[in-house]
Order: C-alpha cells, then structure tokens, then sequence
C-alpha cells in the first residue's frame, strides 16, 4: 500500500469535523470576495489595452465623435415613411431623443440639415420645419430629397421607403458604465414604449452600440439565473442515477457549491469582471468539480460493494485515487490557465475562475468528501465482487478486437483531420447573440433594411492643416470613395466630397451642371465654412472632420462578412489607396467590426502558444507521475486527437469558428487528461504492482476505472450541453463543442489508447515472459 495515501486518509477520517468546520471557514472567506463582483456593460472589455485595433479606434473617437448609439427604427405598419403621420411621428421622436441621458447628436430625415441657393446666401434649414407644410406636394419634394441625399439613402430610411431611422449619438462619461448604460437603455426603451403608444400604427426597434453593451451584461446575468441552477439539478439527477444513492450525491452537490463559490469569491477579490464568458465559470466549475467527486466515490462505493467496512473502504479509495485525481485536476488547470495566452481578457478571467474552482473541488474532494460521506450512513450491499461486470466484458471486447480497434480508429480520425481546414474564421460581434435575443433581432432588421452594423472607420489624412480643402485632397478622396461603391461587399459609404458637391452646387444657384467638387482651394474652404457657421448646434461637422480640419473621417458600411473576408476587403482597399491617391497622405481603418475581425485570428496565433506551453507542461507532468517516459509520450495522442477530431467534426457540421472556439483546444486539453490520466494510472498499477500482461492491465483498468470513466463523460457532456443552451452565442458555441470533444476523449481513451498500449507493449511482454491471462483472475 501506499504509505503517504494511507497516512492522508487516515488523517482526514481522524479529524473529520475539524477539516468541514476549518473548510467552510475557508469557503466564507473567500466567499466574501463575491461583494467585488461587477458586471461589465461595455464590448471593449473583450480587447486588451495594448489591442493595436483598439488603439487605432479609440485615436479616431479622440479626434471626431464617438460612435456609440442609440437608434430607433421605425416600421410603420403600411411601410409608408413619406406619409403625413409617419413625417409627424419621425419629428417628434427626433425631439424628445435630445432628452435621452448623455445624447450629445440626434439624426434623422425631420432634422436633415439641407441647403439650398437663395439669390447668392446659402439656406441651411431642417428637412422638415416647425411648422411643416405635410401637404401632398411638400411630402413629395421631403420624399425626393431624402431618397437623392447619400447621407440619408439607405442610412437612415430605405430605398423602399418603408423603414427609417432616428439616430442617437452618446457620450457617456465613462465613470461607471454598469450604471450609465442600464439608465440609457431604460430611457430608450421607455421612449420606444411611448412612441409605439403614440402613433400605434409604428413599430420601434433598438438597435446600436450602446444597445450592443447592454446585451452583453442581460447575457451575463442570463446565463447565471437560468443556466448554473439547470447545471446543478441535471448533474443532481444524473449522480442520484448513476450513483444510486442520496449521500453521496448530496455531498458531491455540496463540494460543487463550495467550489464555486470559492472560485467567484476568488475572483471578487482579484478584481475579475463578470462578463459573458466568465458568466460561464459557474457551469463548467460545477461539471469539472463532479468528476473528482465521482472518482472518489465510486471507488468507494466499489469497496463496500465488495464488504469492506465505511472507513476501510474510503481508505482504500483516497489510496488509488488521490494521486491520479491530483494529476487530472492539476493538469485540467493548467489547460485552463492556458488562457491567460489568450488575446481577450473576458477569456483569461474564465480560465482563472475555473482553475481556482478546480483547486478548490479537488482539495475537498480528497478531503471534505471523505469526511462527510463517512459521517452519513451508506446503505450499499455487499456483493462479494466488486468488479464491473459490464465493463469488465467490454475490456474483453478491446482486448479481443484490438488491431481492427486500431486500424478502424486510425482511420476515423485521419477522415476527421483532414476536415479541419473546412472550418473558416468568422468572428461577427452581432452574431454573438442567439436570434431569440431581442439585439440580435433588432439589428439583424436593421442590415435587412438599412446599412446596419458592420462598417470600417477611415481617418484619412491631408499633407497639412486646411489640406482637406485642396482639390487634390478631395478628387483622392471622391475616387477613394467612389470606389469602395463599386465593391460588391458595400452597402453605403458616407464621405466629407457628398457634402461638397453638394455645397458647390448651391452656391452656383443649385445648377446641376456644378454638382461636383470645387476647382479651387479657397472655395472650398469658404463654402465649408459658410455651411459649418450656418449648422444648428450638435448637428456640427464634428463627427466627420478633425480640428484643424487636417483629416476628415469615411464610413463604410459592408454586408455581413467573415472575418477572413473583411480583412481580405480591408487588405484591398489599402493596396488601392496606396496605389491611386498620393494625395492622400495617410490613412488609418478602424471601427468595431474590424476590430472583432481582427482579434479572432490574433486570439488564434496567441492560443496556439499556450496550447503549446500547455501540452508540453501536462507531459512533463505525468511523465513524471506514472514514471514512465513512454506512458508520458504515448498519453499525447489520446490527449491531443479528441481536440483534433471535434474541430474536423464541427468543420463538417458547422464550418465557423469564431472567438470563442479558438479557446476550446487549449481548454478541453486539461479536461481530456482526465480521463487519459485515471486509465494510465489504473494500468500503470497492474503492470508494476500486480506484474500483469498489458492485455490483462487492460482489463484490470476497465474494471476499476471504466465506469468512474463513463459516469464523469456523461456528467461532463451533461454539462457543457447545458451551456450550449445559452443565448450568448461565444458560450453555446464553446459548450458545443467542448461536449462533442469530450465524447471523442472517451472514445479515443476506450477504442484507440488501450490497442496502442498492448502494440506497443508487445515487446515488454515477451521480455517479461507474462501471456495473456497468466495471473490468476486477471481476465475476469
């Protein structure tokens, strides 16, 4: 027996109420950290400060206005936008959208700030007055105006004339977003609910950044409230099932909770954010945390099967387990640790909250467990065998077909390889959001009807300051602009020359024949100003050009794009505008949706590192504990193939991977040590202590092991399944395939380890002179 094992048992069963009462002061401790949790409202929290992408946007809010929003789009149920109540409805709500907290721009077809010649001045007035004329004729000329006007077409009302749109421009002070966007978000809804009441014939959807950030924290707080209670009463039923007994179930929910709530509490103290990802760590803490408790207990349970008293049993338990148990959580820890490589702090919170949580489960598995489960009475009759008969047939079975096994595995996993490179990087942030949630609907409305969301940010840039002004700088910019419209991807393109055409042609007495872009320098500098002194205040030029009128801000609004195709669009546009405007001195694309395209394949390349780090970690690792350079080397393949495999799968299934996928591998390697670690140890014990055959340690690892194997796979796959029920698309994604991995784990460590340990061992047992089934018992 193993004498350290023996003494920690022994010990733990001797001061029992001493380990729960010392264990629950250490729970409330920190537990209490739990006070510092906040939920995070803002999309940015999923870049680093340093992010390159996120610099470059925040340099571009720093030098025209912010982009965060609100919109309110308009439906009116005839899908009449041109009619006289719809024209009423639009000014009214462009009124009161001023009143919305920190609104600092309010846009839209009534306010349109349209200029006209009269004699030699120039008219800069609403689109629709105070004392609007809603007459047939005036609705005409309304309508005809805003369907000519670039600023207007497709942006804020359809081509079809049947949606339009009110757009809210923020600045939020930044000083606390948790309470800044929830009031934002409470008057705008609030003020669609009035609208919808007012004119009844309108319906009002709430796409917008701001609408965006508030999604994220509704997800969080989902996903806490719905998915962690549904997680912890399937696990509930499933060990009640499994186990087939009360006290052992309970104690395990209990070393869940504790595990948790030291995790959370953890993190509170650390200053971790609550964001959708980690909103997650709950879940997955509570699936891994069963599988150290479930090892322990079956184990357990086997021994007063097979008559063994309360206390010897649990001896007898630690004794086989607290060595391997130890071994799967520290490297499932390190797997998870593994995303603090990882590009988006959200996931670098997660894989910290989950690896204390693991800490935790298995400090009281091995110690709280064992003290609670022996003071509770145990009904389990004894059997006399405490083999698995079941799992003791399907190791002769393994045993029996191991080259068909083999080959048969090889080759499913060769086909499931080569299925990887379907998969294509796609990282669209509206996507995050399951259909059902009322954002994703309302922005996915939008892109139908409108531009939507998914734009690239310009800053293009002057040789000097007033250089916007010079006609080189404009004719670049109009072909650098009339060029991004001919792309198939683009939808709308707003551009400073829209407004200078515009501008040139008022002041030749609205000629068409000068609708083009002035010939002069200080024309157009004049005329610029002219119109910026004419604007009323907060509908200035602000938004589009820089203070010393040295650069001037476009917005290009795109289809829905993979990530693979809006870099590929961005990549071409730099290489013309490198190669057709040298007046154009420099430039700088930004904007949300290019910073999501971006950090997919950035969260990639840094995950790859850690996986690396991870991978070589875990080796050394059990290289180590079993004592074996070989069962260190050959536990790579069954630890790595299950990763391998699940993306072949999902490149079949699905063919997208996106943020949080790009997380799984690195993830999931710590969980499919598990089941690899307790199979090696089990053979590793009847190779070297029991001098078995390997075809009979085989057998003798399915019997003791198999079913622990069997029980912590389906709680796992429970689990995660759970998780893939969220409405946060990053987490039902990650739960999805995580579950799908876990499955090939179990495979992989059932139909392909056990064949390639006996052809590989092939060897040892003819030095060792064993034959199959020569120890007495060994075959079952």
């Amino acid at each position: 027996m193993d004498k350290f094992e023996v003494r920690f048992a022994e010990t733990v069963l001797r001061y029992r109420w001493l380990i729960i009462l010392l264990t629950l002061v250490a729970v409330g401790v920190a537990g209490y950290g739990a006070k510092n949790l906040k939920f995070t409202t803002n999309y940015r929290v999923f870049f680093s400060p340093d992010n390159p992408q996120l610099l470059a946007f925040e340099a571009l809010e720093n030098t025209y206005n912010k982009s965060d929003n609100v919109m309110f789009v308009l439906s009116p149920n005839d899908a009449k936008v041109f009619s006289a109540k719809s024209v009423e409805a639009v000014k009214w709500l462009t009124e009161q959208a001023w009143q919305l907290p920190y609104s600092t721009r309010v846009d839209s077809i009534s306010n349109f700030q349209h200029t006209k010649a009269q004699g030699d001045d120039l008219l800069v007035s609403d689109l629709v007055a105070d004392d609007a004329d809603l007459s047939d004729s005036r609705l005409r000329e309304i309508r005809d105006i805003a369907l000519s006007e670039p600023a207007l077409r497709r942006a804020l009302v359809a081509t079809n004339e049947s949606v339009t749109a009110v757009n809210v421009v923020l600045q939020l002070p930044g000083e606390n977003e948790t309470v800044e966007i929830p009031a934002v978000v409470r008057a705008a809804r609030a003020l669609a609910k009035k609208t919808e009441a007012k004119y009844p014939f309108i319906d009002v959807r709430l796409p917008g950044m701001v609408m965006m950030n508030n999604a994220f924290a509704e997800a969080s707080k989902r996903d806490l409230s719905t998915l962690v209670p549904v997680s912890f009463l399937i696990m509930i039923l499933f060990l009640i099932a499994l186990l087939k007994g009360f006290s052992g179930s309970l104690t395990t929910a209990l070393v869940i909770l504790l595990s948790i709530i030291t995790a959370m509490g953890l993190g509170g103290w650390l200053g971790f954010p609550i964001t959708p990802p980690s909103a997650s760590a709950p879940t997955i803490i509570l699936t891994i945390a069963i599988a150290n408790c479930v090892h322990v207990l079956v184990s357990f349970l086997q021994g007063m099967r097979g008559g063994a008293s309360k206390h010897d049993a649990m001896v007898e338990s630690l004794r086989v387990n607290v060595q391997p148990v130890f071994l799967a959580s520290l490297t499932t820890a390190l797997g998870f640790l593994t995303m603090n490589f990882s590009e988006v702090p959200p996931f670098r919170d997660l894989g910290n909250f989950v690896a204390m949580g693991i800490a935790a489960s298995f400090v009281m598995s091995v110690t709280l467990l064992p003290a609670v489960v022996t003071l509770l009475p145990a009904r389990v009759k004894a059997q006399g065998d405490s083999e698995d008969r079941m799992m003791a047939a399907f190791g002769d079975f393994v045993v029996k077909n191991r080259r068909v096994l083999l080959w048969s595995m090889t080759a499913v996993t060769l086909v499931l390889v080569a299925s990887i490179p379907r998969n294509e990087l796609n990282d669209i942030f509206v996507h995050y959001f399951d259909k059902s949630v009322e954002f994703r609907a309302d922005a996915d409305y939008v892109d139908e009807h409108l531009v939507g969301s998914y734009r690239l940010d310009y800053t293009l840039e002057a040789a000097e300051a007033g250089g916007i002004s010079d006609p080189a700088f404009l004719v670049d910019l109009k072909k650098f602009a009339d060029w991004y419209e001919s792309q198939p991807e683009t939808k709308h393109v707003s551009v400073l020359t829209d407004v200078m055409t515009r501008l040139n042609k008022n002041m030749h007495g609205d000629d068409e024949a000068w609708e083009k872009l002035p010939e002069e320098r200080d024309l157009a500098a004049q005329y610029l100003l002219l119109y910026e002194m004419s604007l009323p205040y907060g509908l200035d030029l602000n938004n589009q050009i820089n203070i010393d009128k040295s650069a001037t801000r476009m917005v290009v609004t795109v289809k829905v794009l993979s990530s693979n195709e809006l870099i590929a669009l961005e990549k071409r546009a730099d290489t013309w505008l490198a190669n057709n405007t040298p007046a154009i001195a420099g430039k700088k694309a930004t904007g949300t949706t290019l910073m999501f395209a971006h950090i997919g394949k950035r969260n990639i390349k840094s995950m790859l590192l850690g996986t690396t780090i991870a991978l070589i970690l875990i080796s050394a690792v059990l290289i180590v504990a079993l004592r074996s350079v070989k069962m260190g080397l050959i536990s790579l393949l069954p630890n790595l193939i299950p990763g391998a495999m699940g993306f072949g799968l999902w490149g079949l299934m699905v063919g997208e991977v996106g943020l949080a996928l790009s997380v799984v591998t690195g993830m999931t390697l710590g969980i499919v040590v598990d089941d690899t670690v307790h199979f090696l140890s089990k053979y590793r014990r009847a190779r070297t202590e029991l001098g078995f055959a390997s075809p009979d340690a085989v057998r003798y690892a399915f019997k003791t092991v198999g079913r622990a194997l069997v029980i912590t796979s389906i709680v796992l796959v429970a689990g995660f399944l759970v998780l893939s029920t969220s409405t946060f698309a990053l987490n039902s994604g990650m739960g999805l395939l995580t579950a799908i991995v876990i499955v090939f784990a179990l495979v992989a460590d059932f139909l392909l380890l056990p064949p390639l340990l006996m052809k590989l061992e092939e060897k040892g047992d003819e030095d060792m002179g064993v034959a199959t089934s020569a120890v007495p018992g060994a075959a079952g």
